[in-house]
């Protein structure tokens, strides 16, 4: 097997700029309405989305590589980074080094690219790990860099990675490549295709024993960032595990040349979704607002602190709905003043009551904004599906 890094032409990728063109379009006018709609936001909101979305893009692009977070956990230490009063959680060193992370992205995303950023986001992800020989440096063992699978006497090999002998300079170039391609370069790319090269040419290289795939897609969260001149919250991440098995699929069969228009393309449309699930939270914070707004004075405290309780869960609430048993003990009330609660808040709008009895159930009223899957053709039309649920 020749992988892209053995061919001739590596490392200059090739691709049709015509088939993305339509995408880069949407891409900065969805970046431009996003930014509209957060100036709506009061500080408060602005503040929930900055931390709920950095806590979701930490936990979930850890799920993508199989590692399950505590949300809560991971939520709490995004606050204590941003210097935010944060509850009383116990985060394990993984839950607090990929939110460390993260809110190092966020403050230095118009930065350069360098290797002491790099070592300093792979220090921060590998915290407690000792099954690690080089933490927060580039690899050097001899042994092949091998992504694989299957048993371990017949593993299927889909990527094996340049020797730890070239990484050094392969990174230079990588490094001198990113910046280079930056809105203040001088050869700029546009913002969805520079993205996506990056995270394929870095995975391509993959310089650390651990943590290529997190720290490769917070490249192209920088490169989002720097196209729109600040922090996007685009939930690249949450979309990427929305599509984890195309996502390894198309990596996989873009690593063994260098015309990757189908990788891009595919990752063009990710990133168009991702910005899709911004847009919806920022507006799910823009009606909570307004909500809150249109009951101020007319709740009683146990409302107050169960209404606040249930949107911290954002746009879909408690998964399955609020129960009644969930009201009393987030009120910390009898069975009987639950139920009166509860048929009030229905009554003045803020929930909807679904089943009977013991199988009723309290949904916010706030409309869903369900987030539709997004595909670039070969003729680079944007489609865009009826639409699917959100996670």
């Amino acid at each position: 097997m020749t992988w892209n890094w053995q061919q001739p032409d590596w490392p200059h990728f090739s691709w049709q700029e015509d088939r993305l063109k339509q995408a880069e379009e949407q891409f900065l006018v969805g970046g431009g309405v996003i930014l509209g709609a957060v100036s709506h936001l009061d500080g408060e909101s602005r503040e929930q989305l900055t931390v709920e979305s950095m806590s979701e893009e930490a936990v979930t692009t850890s799920e993508i590589e199989g590692e399950v977070l505590n949300r809560d956990s991971v939520r709490s230490s995004v606050r204590r980074q941003l210097g935010l009063q944060a509850a009383a959680h116990r985060a394990t060193p993984a839950e607090q080094g990929v939110a460390e992370m993260m809110v190092h992205l966020y403050r230095t995303s118009a930065k350069p690219l360098g290797e002491e950023m790099l070592c300093s986001w792979h220090n921060m992800l590998m915290q407690g790990r000792r099954d690690i020989r080089e933490i927060g440096a580039y690899r050097t063992h001899e042994e092949p860099m091998r992504v694989v699978s299957g048993e371990i006497y017949d593993p299927t090999v889909h990527f094996e990675a340049p020797p730890s002998s070239r990484v050094p300079s392969e990174m230079t170039t990588f490094i001198e490549w990113f910046n280079n391609t930056s809105p203040t370069g001088s050869e700029t790319l546009p913002a969805l295709t520079r993205a996506g090269i990056a995270h394929l040419y870095f995975e391509s290289i993959h310089p650390f024993e651990d943590g290529n795939g997190r720290i490769g897609r917070a490249i192209s969260e920088k490169a989002l960032a720097q196209a729109l001149g600040g922090p996007t919250l685009t939930a690249l991440a949450t979309t990427i595990l929305a599509r984890r098995r195309s996502y390894y699929e198309m990596l996989e069969a873009s690593n063994k040349r260098n015309a990757i228009g189908n990788w891009l393309a595919w990752f063009g449309g990710v990133a168009l979704e991702a910005q899709q699930r911004t847009h919806a939270q920022v507006e799910f914070l823009i009606d909570k607002a307004r909500l809150m707004d249109r009951l101020r004075d007319e709740l009683n405290l146990r409302q107050e602190k169960v209404m606040l309780r249930v949107l911290a869960e954002g746009p879909e609430g408690f998964e399955g709905g609020l129960s009644a048993g969930n009201y009393q003990r987030i009120a910390k009330t009898s069975p009987a003043t639950a139920r009166r609660d509860l048929a009030d808040l229905v009554e003045k709008g803020a929930f909807e009551r679904t089943g009977e009895r013991r199988h009723a159930r309290y949904h916010l009223t706030i409309p869903l904004r369900p987030v539709s899957a997004v595909t670039i053709d070969e003729e680079g039309r944007v489609l865009i599906a009826k639409h699917r649920d959100r996670r």
